[in-house]
């Protein structure tokens, strides 16, 4: 999306782009030879452009989009795996520390936050959509709760997010099966808004920012507080649960399975330890 005429780079972070593009902002998340894998310096420049569109006046409304074929394929599996080396990853010092401020900062943001996914949106990636006000994808785009694939439970707000959106039935299958789900079908779900066709894609997620940027700002800002109060209350709860448990799942012999399945490029073993 990023680079089009009306588009100007704002900030240069190590791996994230920030577009003004009028009163509006554009996230562009810039880890492409990764397809947008969160490593620590991708939490950290995410976390600084979030502060920065929030905290900015003249910024009304947000759109995040990956760079490249990818929205997010989710954490950074060769950066964990590398790091088990160095003793047990601390998946909940990770969590609470570098993604949650994230999480809740989407949803705090008195400004509509648009996930404009041009392609896989997978694990956190997904999770990082599902926090936005509106997700909009390209046709050729996908979506997938891979924690299970590698031995882990959904986090970042993902055990809430989706259930909220699709329904417990819908939620356990994506959660508990980790296949894909494009994009056609997630809007029949009710997952996403909308979907485009990929020629369309970036001129339509474009528009629609101008249209949020135009619009009435205070009354945007006060629907997404309605929409926290009654849907998100307990979302900090929820969202420690989830570190939680997935504190647990990282200390299992299924996740070291998962972790070692993943970097020699083979199907996992579970076991079920």
């Amino acid at each position: 999306m990023a680079g089009v005429s009306d588009d100007e780079l704002y900030r240069q972070y190590e791996t994230v782009n920030l577009y003004r593009r009028g009163p509006g902002a554009k996230i562009e998340l810039n880890r492409p030879e990764r397809m947008n894998a969160w490593s620590d310096q991708f939490s950290l420049d995410l976390s600084a452009a979030i502060r920065e569109v929030t905290d900015n006046p003249e910024v009304r409304a947000v759109v995040v989009t990956g760079a490249g074929r990818a929205f997010s394929s989710g954490a950074d599996l060769k950066e964990a795996a590398e790091r088990t080396g160095d003793g047990p990853l601390n998946v909940y010092r990770m969590l609470t520390e570098r993604y949650h401020p994230l999480i809740t900062g989407i949803r705090q943001m008195p400004k509509p936050v648009v996930a404009a996914v041009n392609g896989p949106a997978a694990g956190i990636g997904l999770s990082l959509a599902l926090a936005c006000d509106l997700v909009v994808a390209a046709e050729s785009a996908y979506f997938s709760l891979a924690f299970v694939n590698i031995g882990l439970v959904p986090d970042g707000g993902s055990s809430l997010f989706v259930p909220s959106r699709i329904g417990f039935a819908r939620a356990a299958e994506l959660a508990m099966l980790g296949e894909r789900l494009d994009a056609r079908k997630a809007v029949d779900w009710g997952l996403i808004n909308q979907v485009f066709p990929d020629s369309e894609f970036a001129a339509r997620a474009d528009a629609l920012l101008d249209r949020l940027a135009a619009g009435a700002t205070k009354s945007y800002a006060g629907t997404k507080r309605q929409l926290n109060h009654w849907l998100y209350e307990r979302m900090d709860a929820q969202l420690e649960f989830e570190a939680g448990i997935q504190r647990e799942m990282a200390a299992s012999g299924d996740f070291a399975e998962g972790l070692a399945a993943f970097a020699a490029k083979r199907p996992p073993r579970f076991t079920g330890g």
